[in-house]
């Protein structure tokens, strides 16, 4: 194995008026134990429960350096997922080192504050979210055994750095290119084709054996993500009949009007909206019935400049999706990408035109509960007992 660098967190973080400390403490809180807390009242129902992404250790003005954010995910989440940190251009900054250092003092505040802990992502097939040094790499004159030598070195490395301490992990990311329907083109499908998968993840199972194997996608309903539905069906379909280790589809739900990747989602989840993404659904879960929501929010491009007004039109959106997905008995637990508006990456997307803060998460720049927040509350309290 190549050399490993880790720089450890030594640092003690104000939370709350209590220390937490990384490594071995006892949990300075529980995190999303109120009953009345989004995590609590998925746990109601027999969900895992609620989580979000939060990052940002070294940043100024991120996240995780804002109190308030810090509060709010105590408050009303059991799990974390490191937004960056676990990504090729965070982890692994050269071919030869690894660094864990933003993802290992995440790791270790949501274990002082008992929460569980997703992994994101072992492999995101898409060139321009891979550090240049990967796209530019020299295979050499067998670039398919050096190809499955890098991945599942990194694969292996980085899921025994933190073992069982991650519960499950989005392995692939993206695999499909929403345009095409076909396996989008990087340095590893280009020399490994098909085989490609079934090597991430036999990397994965091998290095994490308790954890689930996730494949995490975005599509969704509406004209525009046909091919992209169509495609990840074919891949779930082949993944299946070559029995490569997948335990858990991944359900991004970036919901709403906004752009991803080349896609542009609806605001209406109409009649035929919701059939459409009924029937994709029932043949996802049909081929893999456990599922994960893993990356919710709104993005509201379109609608109208009053905030009661706008927030009526999230929440409603929001609370008819999260109805209908809360219905399929293997989902398992419920991602935000972000409880806070301000510190959302849909602000750095396509902006509104009005140039107002989108409100696509459960909580304002007032650390203040939106209607949102309350969809959200309301979709679990309505929903099926697992």
């Amino acid at each position: 194995m190549e050399q490993i660098t880790r720089r450890k967190c030594m640092a003690v973080t104000a939370l709350g008026g209590a220390a937490v400390l990384l490594g071995g403490q006892a949990p300075a809180v529980v995190a999303g134990s109120d009953p009345q807390s989004l995590a609590g009242l998925a746990r109601a129902k027999g969900l895992t429960g609620f989580g979000s992404a939060i990052g940002g250790v070294d940043g100024v003005g991120s996240a995780f350096n804002d109190l308030g954010a810090r509060q709010i995910m105590l408050r009303e989440c059991n799990i974390l997922v490191p937004e960056n940190e676990l990504k090729w251009t965070s982890v692994r900054p050269t071919p030869k080192d690894f660094n864990f250092h933003g993802a290992d003092v995440l790791v270790g505040w949501a274990e002082q504050n008992a929460m569980k802990v997703r992994g994101h992502n072992l492999l995101w097939l898409r060139p321009d979210r891979n550090p240049d040094w990967l796209n530019k790499y020299d295979f050499g004159p067998r670039p398919g055994t050096e190809a499955e030598r890098l991945l599942r070195e990194h694969v292996t490395t980085v899921c025994r750095h933190y073992g069982n301490r991650i519960f499950t992990w989005d392995v692939v990311n993206e695999a499909i290119d929403p345009v095409t329907g076909g396996m989008r083109d990087m340095v590893f499908s280009r020399h490994l084709g098909d085989d490609c998968m079934g090597i991430v993840f036999d990397a994965a199972r091998k290095a994490a054996p308790q954890a689930a194997l996730v494949y995490n996608d975005f599509m969704t309903w509406g004209d525009n993500s046909a091919r992209h539905r169509e495609g990840v069906i074919k891949l779930l379909d082949r993944m299946k009949s070559q029995k490569v280790p997948v335990d858990v589809l991944g359900v991004q739900s970036h919901i709403g009007a906004g752009e991803i990747g080349d896609v542009k989602g609806t605001m209406t989840f109409d009649a035929r909206e919701e059939a459409d993404w009924k029937s994709f659904m029932d043949a996802a879960t049909a081929l893999y019935p456990r599922l994960q929501i893993t990356e919710f929010d709104v993005s509201e491009l379109g609608t109208p400049p009053e905030v009661a007004a706008r927030d009526r039109i999230i929440a409603d959106l929001a609370r008819r999706y999260l109805d209908m997905m809360l219905r399929y008995r293997g989902l398992d637990h419920v991602m935000c990408w972000g409880m806070l508006d301000h510190h959302s990456w849909l602000q750095s997307r396509t902006r509104r035109p009005d140039g107002m803060l989108k409100r696509g998460c459960p909580y304002d720049p007032n650390y203040a509960p939106k209607p949102l927040r309350q969809a959200i509350a309301d979709a679990f309290r309505g929903a099926p007992a697992r």
